[in-house]
């Protein structure tokens, strides 16, 4: 090592030289050597800076890469090794300019200790003589240093020198000696302060502005996120202060000026090569924000509770054993407890008509589906928290999968990259049209709709023919959860009629998620109407809502906190439906609830016109009138946002004329959805399927 370092120091040592002959000052040398550097190595900087924002300008496609295979490292990894082979960018090269800055650091501390070798070039002999005649040793680091406080202590050119050095090499080993700008470059701050307490207070405040600078104008740095940036300010500024502190001032010197004259070499850069020519930084903005979103799946704010530790426990476990199990048939995905329901009567069949094991997967850790199983062995629960569930579903190995969530393959939920013949089903948790409720392509992933009517098949059929896609099999399912609502409805009102009246009559407002729903753009005026002798009203928000905008949510709960109890509910856990059976009137914007509720009830709703609820822009391409349009003025009236001031007026018509509209809603509903045996046209689906995706498998 230290024959390499003494290469090193050589040709420094001749620059060095150069630089201290050219101006006679030591301490103007080392800045004048500082700044030479800076200029040899700017080709290698303007290299980096293309290097640089090369990489920048390849962050959103790299971003993006993140977020479609999240939770596939060896995917993302070969995607990024590809899109850096085609950029042509050398993800190594940020690690060059550290390495020559260690290097030309460790030499130039190697010339400041030992000037007389690598800048007067003075041989070991003519060193041994120096040693001798002082009486300091050279084994010390610190001798060649030492040795020129003595010589500068004497003024005179010493007689006993005479054959060993020149007076000319003494006048220069004085002149190396000399104090620059009062401060003596050969000294160690630690060993002597007074004036020299200055040294490591300016090399750490050089340090700190130069990673300010970089942090603001390298195009790299710049878009580290602030961890990063922290991290390496502490870590340059910490360095900073040991050298200002710990090493001889000349180092010390050496370092300051490289750290300052770093930002004139970055400002120099970017006007040469200006960043902003090359890099998108809207598509960077995007694309971050996309990487943020996915990445902060499940996450809870504030410090985590005994109960958060103990269910990332419990998922550890459930990810573990899920994958313990082989031939898997049958594979349920359930966002929250809220939504058993919509896979009730499906399981029920199957399970009383088969022996048939299901593996049900669900995002919350307190879904009623781990009540269940206790007393039906054949249904085996798993919470997945929804980060490892991007990686469970890119990893799955079953026959089927069942879920009501759409945007397979769109998003973060993947179909499996292991299995490539999953048959994927989706059972709708709604009633409504398809085409405008959801995003474009939706369920283009999915082998298999449970359609709950003629009129969803329709959309799916001319979604096909639109965009050229392959036939999905379509099954008429009818959807399960009216017949339970009518049932449960029709018994409540036939013991409603053994009870004496209500004092108040129940108003469920019951909006959609989506931008300018009820509760982000009126829920104040709604409730300053309906908030009256006489109304209950129950407040009942979409689950995304609750996902998405938990903190809107709690601000609204505590918002009302003082009028909850006779007047106000809030209806937050969704396992339930009580509130839509026992409702004389709904109010609602967008929400398909609104079919449940008039199957139900046979009740009217009054529609609050806000801004449309469709997140397919292209949804007219279809050609179909969406039934959410179609149907929204024959079951009950509906109101524009500015004449919110008529709402109580409107619902108590709606409610006295109920009887009215319940013959209307009947007439209007009939055929609307398929009829039949829900859970066992699906059951007989899913046993007959998962027969020939046997026999299939069998054959191969």
């Amino acid at each position: 090592m230290d024959t390499i370092i003494h290469y090193i120091c050589l040709p420094l040592g001749y620059l060095m030289q150069g630089c201290w002959e050219l101006v006679g000052n030591y301490g103007v040398a080392i800045i004048l050597f500082t700044l030479a550097i800076k200029i040899l190595m700017m080709p290698l900087s303007v290299w980096l800076q293309f290097n640089s924002i090369t990489m920048v300008k390849i962050q959103p496609a790299i971003n993006f890469i993140k977020v479609e295979y999240y939770g596939d490292k060896d995917r993302i990894a070969t995607e990024e090794s590809a899109m850096f082979k085609k950029a042509k960018y050398n993800p190594f090269a940020s690690m060059i300019p550290l390495i020559i800055q260690i290097v030309l650091l460790m030499g130039v501390i190697e010339i400041i200790y030992a000037p007389m070798t690598y800048i007067m070039h003075l041989p070991t002999e003519t060193l041994t003589a120096l040693s001798e005649w002082s009486g300091i040793e050279m084994a010390g680091s610190q001798f060649q240093l030492r040795l020129l406080e003595r010589i500068v202590d004497t003024q005179a050119f010493p007689t006993a020198l005479q054959g060993v050095i020149t007076e000319a090499q003494f006048t220069s080993m004085q002149a190396l000696g000399a104090p620059f700008l009062s401060l003596k470059l050969t000294e160690i701050p630690l060993e002597t302060w007074g004036i020299n307490t200055l040294v490591p207070i300016v090399t750490g405040a050089a340090a700190l502005l130069m990673c300010m600078a970089q942090n603001a104008m390298n195009p790299l740095q710049a878009e580290q996120s602030k961890a990063n940036k922290y991290g390496m300010t502490a870590f340059s500024v910490g360095l900073s202060l040991y050298l200002g502190c710990g090493v001889p001032v000349g180092i010390a010197l050496y370092w300051t000026a490289s750290n300052l004259l770093a930002i004139v070499v970055q400002v120099t850069l970017n006007i040469v090569n200006n960043p902003k020519k090359y890099i998108d930084y809207d598509a960077l903005e995007k694309s971050r924000k996309a990487l943020a979103n996915i990445e902060s799946l499940g996450q809870k704010k504030g410090k985590k509770t005994p109960e958060d530790r103990a269910n990332a426990k419990r998922e550890r476990a459930d990810y573990k054993r899920f994958f313990k199990v082989v031939n898997k048939h049958v594979v349920v995905y359930a966002e929250s407890g809220g939504f058993y329901k919509y896979f009730e009567a499906l399981i029920n069949h199957l399970l009383d008509n088969s022996n048939m094991v299901i593996h049900y997967v669900t995002n919350d850790p307190n879904d009623p589906i781990f009540e269940r199983c206790k007393t039906q062995p054949r249904i085996k629960p798993y919470y997945i928290g929804i980060k490892k569930l991007i990686t469970l579903m890119g990893m799955l190995e079953a026959d089927m999968v069942i879920m009501t969530t759409p945007d397979l393959d769109k998003f973060y939920l993947k179909r499996s990259a292991v299995r490539r013949d999953i048959e994927y089903v989706y059972i709708p948790h709604g009633t409504m049209s398809i085409h405008m409720s959801t995003r474009e392509g939706a369920f283009d992933a999915f082998d298999t709709i449970f359609c709950p009517g003629p009129h969803v098949a329709a959309e799916i059929r001319a979604t096909e023919r639109v965009y050229g896609l392959p036939e999905k099999t379509i099954v008429e399912y009818g959807y399960p959860l009216i017949e339970k609502l009518v049932a449960v409805s029709a018994e409540r009102a036939k013991n409603a009629e053994a009870q004496p009246p209500r004092e108040r009559k129940e108003i469920l407002i019951a909006p959609s998620w989506q931008p300018d729903n009820l509760l982000d753009s009126c829920i104040d005026q709604l409730l300053e109407q309906l908030l009256r002798p006489g109304y209950h009203v129950t407040v009942r928000p979409h689950p995304e809502y609750i996902k998405r905008y938990g903190d809107r949510m709690d601000a609204i709960v505590e918002r009302y906190a003082d009028r909850v109890g006779d007047e106000l509910t809030f209806e937050l856990d969704f396992s339930s439906n009580t509130s839509v059976y026992s409702s004389d009137l709904l109010i609602t914007d967008w929400s398909g609830i609104f079919i449940d509720f008039c199957y139900a009830t046979g009740r009217p709703v009054m529609f609050i016109n806000t801004k449309v609820k469709s997140l397919n822009p292209n949804w007219e391409k279809i050609g179909l009138i969406p039934s959410e349009i179609a149907l929204r003025t024959q079951v009950g009236v509906a109101l524009e946002k500015d004449e919110l001031d008529k709402t109580a007026e409107t619902a108590d018509h709606l409610i006295s004329h109920r009887e009215e509209y319940a013959q209307q809603i009947k007439q209007v509903l009939d055929g609307f959805l398929y009829k039949g045996d829900y859970g066992k046209t699906g059951a007989v689906y899913v046993l007959r399927r998962i027969k020939a995706i046997q026999e299939a498998k069998k054959k191969k």
